[in-house]
């Protein structure tokens, strides 16, 4: 199950489990979509993998399964 990080890696904008505006890598790294246009190059810096949009969790289903609170950002 995906975790949902909260924030990009990038620029640390908050990226809630709705937003439309994250995408991720296979290793789930996390940024908006501005900094994977813009900066990125839809390319992981961390893995180099492709960074594609991440799914919604369906708001039923963040009761039971929610997602991280854990802020990640790159150094």
């Amino acid at each position: 199950m995906l975790e949902l990080r909260p924030n990009c890696e990038h620029c640390d904008k908050d990226l809630p489990p709705d937003s439309a505006e994250a995408v991720i890598c296979s290793f789930e790294c996390t940024f908006c979509i501005q900094c994977a246009e813009h900066d990125l190059q839809h390319q992981c810096p961390n893995c180099q993998g492709e960074l594609v949009r991440r799914p919604v969790r369906p708001a039923a289903k963040l009761l039971k399964f929610p997602a991280s609170t854990l802020r990640v950002t790159r150094s």
